[in-house]
């Protein structure tokens, strides 16, 4: 199957640089030396022959839990707290220019189906082949996206490419940050910002609770799956080259109870609660005024933020 000649245009070969041309197997280097499959559905494999031990284990664990994932997006509960911190990324990200966007870590294309059609041109780029698929059937009537399959840390992509890079719930997968961001921020032009949405645990409480389930939960991996911190996030995107300008918290006890039920069982049954969409809402209203108070404003379970690549 093909690439698409735009597409075809960013991608670069993940070992060496180079740019990429179609072959009879697939995709290859110019001299033919390097050459990587495309899956029948139209997936360039790259993840075949880059990959580190990190992202080797999140590649496994993923395709054993990629059901259970995206079922957990269908609970109405889920949903609803989904939506209210779906309008809070949107806020954020209400400036983004949107012309050449990145979606790395992008799971089923979470970003992607947020932003919609203000998307001109979207690629996205995770380790799960299964979780591509889902993100390809997802948003199978949109020709302006791609999805590639590769390690975030060693992006298939050139430099200075995109307007805009979202990342939402894929750091926390990924142990070398300081790599992931100077990936980032090699494929941003300059003036490209990039934005992110991820579980956050700088209130001592939720380091405690999430250091027993992750060890507990068969739907999680403690050993690569690290939520983010301020103090060990901020430096590595300014080393990056980063500044940054956002970083604000939200998600309170509502987020603990109504959320992840793909990691707390009993949380699935809440989906059989007569008005659980209501009682969610008023849960969300209720986080939102806990984590807008001033002592509270980092210590919300999920961040969101935006860093600029100076321009």
């Amino acid at each position: 199957m093909q690439i698409a000649e735009k597409f075809m245009s960013m991608l670069r070969c993940p070992l060496s640089g180079e740019p990429l041309q179609p072959c009879d197997h697939g995709l290859a280097s110019r001299d033919g030396s390097l050459q990587y499959r495309i899956s029948p559905s139209g997936v360039p494999l790259f993840a075949e022959h880059f990959c580190t031990d990190d992202a080797k284990r999140q590649q496994a664990h993923f395709e054993k839990i990629a059901g259970i994932y995206i079922d957990n997006l269908a609970y109405p509960h889920t949903q609803e707290y989904a939506a209210y911190l779906d309008r809070a990324f949107l806020d954020i990200a209400a400036d983004a220019k949107l012309g050449s966007t990145a979606e790395i870590c992008c799971g089923s294309g979470e970003a992607f189906r947020l932003l919609g059609n203000k998307v001109v041109t979207g690629l996205g780029i995770d380790i799960s082949l299964s979780m591509l698929e889902a993100a390809k059937t997802s948003l199978r009537d949109a020709d302006q996206y791609c999805f590639v399959q590769g390690d975030a840390t060693g992006l298939p992509l050139a430099d200075s490419l995109f307007d805009s890079v979202f990342i939402i719930g894929g750091i926390h997968h990924v142990n070398d940050r300081q790599r992931l961001f100077q990936e980032v921020f090699r494929i941003l032009k300059p003036g490209g910002r990039f934005y992110w949405r991820e579980p956050v645990s700088d209130f001592f409480l939720w380091r405690w609770l999430r250091a027993l389930i992750y060890r507990l939960s068969p739907s999680l991996d403690d050993k690569t799956e690290r939520p983010l911190l301020y103090r060990e996030t901020v430096p590595p995107l300014e080393n990056a080259g980063f500044v940054l300008r956002t970083w604000q918290t939200y998600g309170f006890f509502g987020y603990c109870l109504l959320m992840n039920s793909d990691v707390l069982v009993f949380n699935r049954a809440f989906r059989h609660i007569p008005g659980i969409r209501l009682v969610t809402r008023l849960a969300a209203r209720l986080d939102h005024t806990i984590t807008s108070l001033k002592p509270f404003r980092r210590y919300g379970l999920i961040v969101i933020g935006m860093a600029e690549k100076p321009g």
